[in-house]
């Protein structure tokens, strides 16, 4: 199996990003919606609330994505055994 060019790992970070920014906005703007007609008598402003909300809540997940360190497959990681070392000496009473 050959490995994934850089490229297409960033591509792919990309598009799930944007898939998952669009989603949540959808969601704010979904729950921001029922909000406004239902609670707050038909203002805007649970509308943008609810659009701003996805769209913060989808650029703290882009980021960490982004932000993610290389991780280094389990089977490549080799655990030495610890050598048992000889009890400390108690003080002795005066």
């Amino acid at each position: 199996m050959a490995t994934p060019k850089s490229e297409d790992v960033l591509g792919q970070k990309w598009d799930r990003c944007v898939a998952d920014t669009l989603i949540k906005m959808g969601g704010g703007l979904t729950l921001g919606i029922v909000f406004s007609a239902i609670v707050f008598k038909r203002r805007p402003w649970p509308v943008i609330f609810g659009l701003g909300a996805g769209m913060g809540m989808g650029y703290a997940n882009c980021q960490q994505d982004f932000n993610e360190p290389f991780l280094v497959k389990a089977e490549k990681i080799f655990v030495k055994p610890k050598v048992a070392s000889p009890p400390a000496a108690e003080p002795e009473d005066k």
